[in-house]
C-alpha cells in the first residue's frame, strides 16, 4: 500500500533517478518532471501529496512559480533543494513559506525523513522577510555543511523573537549572525544595538545598559538613555555575555522576567520591548559551576542555542571567503589580488586560531603589501605565523605506541593546570577528540570513500555516516590531513 505520492521536479536526470528509487524503496509513489512547465501542469492536475523541487529549472526559476503553486494548492508541502546553497536561498525558501529547504548534496535519509514529516504535518505558513538579499550583500559567506545548518537556523529564527545564544570562538562571526537575525527578521526596521561586555569597564556596564538619571552619580549632569532604550522595538546584541558582572546579571534577569527596568538613580520602572541575542566564546556551563554566571540567566538567554563552527571545521569555505574579502579590499581602494591554487591549498593547511577574522586580515595585508597580482603559497607562508615558535623547546618525537602518545599528551595537559584540576567531564572531551581524529585519518586513508572507511574501521556504514554528521567532519578534502 502506497504511503502517498511525491512529486519530484529536477532537470538533472541522475538526481531524479536517485530520488525516485530512494522514495519508492520506502513505500512512496513518485511522479517525476524535468521542467517548470511540466511541474505546473502536474500541480493543476492535482498530482502529488508532497512536492520536492529544485530551484533552477531549464525554463523557469521555481521561486517565481511557488507563489502560484501555493495559491492553487495551499495545502501542498513544498521541499526546496538547491545547489545554490547560501543564506539568500535559505531565507527565500522561508519567505515563500515552504515546508523546508535542503542544500545539495544532501543525505537521502535526511530527505526521506523530511518527506515523512511533510506528509504528516503539511505546510505551516509563517510570515517572512520582505525579500532576500543578493549574494554580494549577504552578511555570511560559505557553502559548507556547517554553514548550511547556520543558514537554515537563521531562516527559521527570523519568524520569531526567541532569545538566541550564539556560541563560538573569537573571530567566527558571532555579531554577523546576530545582525543577520535582525536584518532578515520582523524587527529589521527598528534599531540594532550591540554592546560588548568585555570592552566596557565593569563600573560603566549598568549605565550603558539601562541609562541614568541626572545627578545619579558624580558627572551625571543630564539624563541619559541606555542600550535598552536605544534598541526599543529592535534587537539588543549582548556580546561576550560571559564577561558580564554578576550584579548586572541579576538586573538583566529581572528585565527578561518582568519586561521592565529602571535607569541608574531612577525610581520609575520603564517598560521595554527588545529581542535579546547574546554571544560568548566562554563555556557558560563551566562559569556556572565556578559561580560566576547565573544559571537562571543562562536558561533565559539559551532559548535557542546556535554554535558557530571555527574556520578549521569549514576549510571548504576558504576560497569563497578569500574571494569575498578580496572584493571588499578592492572596494576600499586596495589592489586586486588573485590567490592561486597553491595559495588556497596552503591556507587550508593552517589551523586558523583567529578564525575568519584572521583570514580576513591576511587577505587585506597581502593586498596592501605585495605588488604581485597573483598570490602564491610562498607569499601566504610568509604571512602566516610559524607553526612553532623558535623559542619553544622541540616536542619529543611521537612513537608508534598510541597509549604512550596519549599518555604524553594527558600528562602535559594536567601539568599545565599546576596544583588545580582541569575542567570537569574531561573523559567525554578526550574520547570525542580521539574518535574524531580516528575518523578523519581513516577517511583520508581511503580518499574519502565511506564504504572502504567503514570496512577499515570495522563499523556499519550507517554508523559512519551518523558520526560524520554528528562531528561535522569535512569529507570534501580528506587527503589534506596527510599533506
Amino acid at each position: 500500500m502506497s504511503k502517498g505520492t511525491i512529486l519530484v521536479a529536477d532537470d538533472d536526470k541522475a538526481i531524479r533517478t536517485v530520488l525516485s528509487k530512494a522514495l519508492a524503496r520506502v513505500g512512496y509513489e513518485v511522479r517525476l518532471v524535468a521542467t517548470a512547465a511540466a511541474l505546473w501542469q502536474a500541480i493543476q492536475d492535482g498530482e502529488g501529496d508532497v512536492l520536492v523541487t529544485d530551484v533552477m529549472m531549464p525554463d523557469q526559476n521555481t521561486f517565481d512559480l511557488i507563489p502560484s503553486i501555493k495559491r492553487t494548492r495551499p495545502d501542498l508541502p513544498i521541499i526546496v533543494i538547491s545547489a545554490k546553497n547560501n543564506l539568500a536561498t535559505a531565507v527565500k525558501t522561508a519567505e515563500l513559506e515552504t515546508f523546508d529547504y535542503l542544500p545539495k548534496p544532501f543525505d537521502l535519509d535526511a530527505l526521506i525523513k523530511l518527506v515523512g514529516r511533510a506528509m504528516d504535518a503539511g505546510n505551516a505558513p509563517v510570515p517572512r522577510p520582505d525579500d532576500a538579499e543578493s549574494d554580494d550583500s549577504l552578511p555570511l559567506v560559505g557553502s559548507s555543511p556547517a554553514m548550511q545548518e547556520i543558514y537554515r537556523m537563521v531562516a527559521r529564527l527570523t519568524q520569531n523573537d526567541l532569545s538566541v545564544l550564539i556560541v563560538g570562538e573569537s573571530g567566527t562571526g558571532k555579531e554577523l549572525v546576530a545582525r543577520a537575525l535582525h536584518d532578515f527578521g520582523r524587527r529589521k526596521k527598528a534599531p540594532f544595538v550591540a554592546l560588548n561586555m568585555a570592552a566596557i569597564p565593569r563600573e560603566l556596564i549598568e549605565s550603558e545598559l539601562f541609562g541614568y538619571e541626572k545627578g545619579a552619580f558624580t558627572g551625571a549632569t543630564q539624563q541619559r538613555s541606555g542600550c535598552f532604550a536605544e534598541a526599543e522595538n529592535g534587537t539588543l546584541f549582548l556580546d561576550e555575555i560571559g564577561d558580564m558582572p554578576t550584579d548586572i546579571q541579576t538586573r538583566l534577569l529581572r528585565v527578561l522576567q518582568e519586561g521592565e527596568y529602571m535607569r541608574v538613580g531612577g525610581r520609575v520602572p520603564i517598560t521595554t520591548n527588545v529581542r535579546i541575542i547574546a554571544a560568548t566564546h566562554h563555556d557558560l556551563r563551566g562559569l556556572i559551576r565556578e559561580g560566576v554566571f547565573r544559571e537562571d540567566l543562562y536558561f533565559r538567554l539559551n532559548v535557542v542555542p546556535l554554535r558557530l563552527p571555527p574556520l578549521r571545521e569549514r576549510l571548504e569555505d576558504i576560497e569563497l571567503l578569500v574571494n569575498h574579502f578580496s572584493k571588499q579590499a578592492v572596494e576600499q581602494g586596495l589592489a586586486q589580488k588573485i590567490f592561486d591554487s597553491s595559495a588556497l591549498a596552503r591556507l587550508r593547511q593552517h589551523q586558523w586560531a583567529g578564525n575568519v577574522r584572521e583570514l580576513e586580515n591576511l587577505v587585506r595585508r597581502t593586498a596592501a603589501l605585495y605588488s604581485e597580482d597573483i598570490i602564491t603559497a610562498d607569499i601566504v607562508s610568509a604571512e602566516l605565523p610559524s607553526r612553532q615558535d623558535d623559542s619553544d623547546p622541540p616536542a619529543p618525537p611521537l612513537t608508534h605506541n598510541l597509549r604512550v602518545n596519549v599518555r604524553r599528551y594527558l600528562v602535559d595537559y594536567f601539568l599545565q593546570h599546576g596544583e588545580s584540576l582541569p575542567e570537569q567531564k574531561i573523559y567525554h572531551r578526550v574520547m570525542e577528540d580521539v574518535e574524531i581524529t580516528l575518523l578523519e585519518c581513516a577517511l583520508a586513508a581511503t580518499d574519502g570513500h565511506q564504504l572502504k572507511t567503514a570496512a577499515l574501521l570495522g563499523i556499519n556504514r550507517n554508523t559512519l555516516r551518523k558520526k560524520i554528521k554528528q562531528y561535522n567532519i569535512n569529507t570534501q578534502y580528506p587527503t589534506r590531513i596527510f599533506e
